[in-house]
């Protein structure tokens, strides 16, 4: 591609000792067309208007400078103010994306080409979405849903419900022994803090207000040595239970199994 350059010029929009070129291509599919340069007293060249206004800074006003002719043109400028305008009230009366696909990289490509997500790299960082990490809110006693479910075995039979220790009180309204066991059943298994009770007394009077729904529906409650002693000696009396159990067992199918032997040999 071959340039016919012209004469440098003086830019009165510019401070003094600034040139304007105009270079026209002569060949090629762009031939016709002209690049425009600008060069500063001390003979740095500028190709684009950003470049230009990085280097003057706070010093000129380019916000109406025209690159191409070299002129200040306030009328362009309203003219940008009002696209951007439009602009921004035409993005703020949209519809949101809710476009679940694979995101498109935004590039000058002419073809939209799929982007390949990296979860897994070292030198990813995590960023924290500070609307869904702000806790969700709960509804309050939705424990009571938990009314009247019954533990039943394959035969249907409803099993015995635990026992509760005097010193778990039930709170909220038509609240039951077994609605209370569900709830703490379902506390131990969503959360890992401790469950400790309704700590506040002001639950007691009014749980609607004043109800912490991180814990069970229950006054607040300590743990002694008793009660993990006795916790103990129920564990191990299972344990036995279940060892007795699994020896019976064994001992019929070693059973069964001897008799099968002596009728396959006779």
């Amino acid at each position: 591609m071959v340039m016919e350059k012209k004469k440098r010029m003086d830019c009165p929009s510019l401070p003094p000792g600034w040139k304007k070129e105009e270079v026209i291509r002569k060949s090629g599919l762009s031939a016709g067309k002209s690049d425009v340069y600008y060069y500063s007293p001390k003979g740095k060249k500028f190709r684009s208007k950003p470049q230009l206004s990085r280097y003057l800074g706070n010093t000129v006003d380019l916000g109406c400078f025209d690159f191409r002719t070299g002129k200040m043109m306030p009328g362009k400028m309203q003219k940008n103010k009002q696209r951007l305008r439009n602009e921004n009230l035409t993005v703020n009366k949209g519809k949101p994306d809710l476009n679940t696909g694979l995101p498109i990289r935004q590039t000058a490509s002419i073809f939209k080409q799929p982007v390949t997500k990296v979860v897994n790299h070292p030198s990813n960082k995590v960023k924290t979405d500070l609307q869904r990490a702000t806790e969700q809110p709960r509804q309050l006693f939705w424990e009571k849903r938990l009314k009247g479910l019954r533990v039943s075995a394959i035969t249907e039979e409803v099993l015995r419900s635990m026992e509760l220790p005097k010193g778990l009180t039930s709170l909220g309204p038509d609240t039951s022994d077994e609605t209370l066991l569900s709830a703490i059943s379902s506390a131990l298994h969503m959360s890992s803090s401790p469950i400790t009770g309704q700590t506040t007394s002001a639950a007691e009077k009014n749980p609607a207000i004043w109800l912490n729904t991180s814990q069970p529906l229950c006054k607040a409650f300590i743990v002694t040595d008793q009660d993990i002693r006795e916790q103990e000696e129920k564990v191990i009396q299972a344990r036995r239970c279940l060892e007795d159990a699994l020896m019976v067992d064994r001992m019929a199918r070693a059973s069964e199994s001897s008799r099968d032997s002596e009728d396959k040999a006779a």
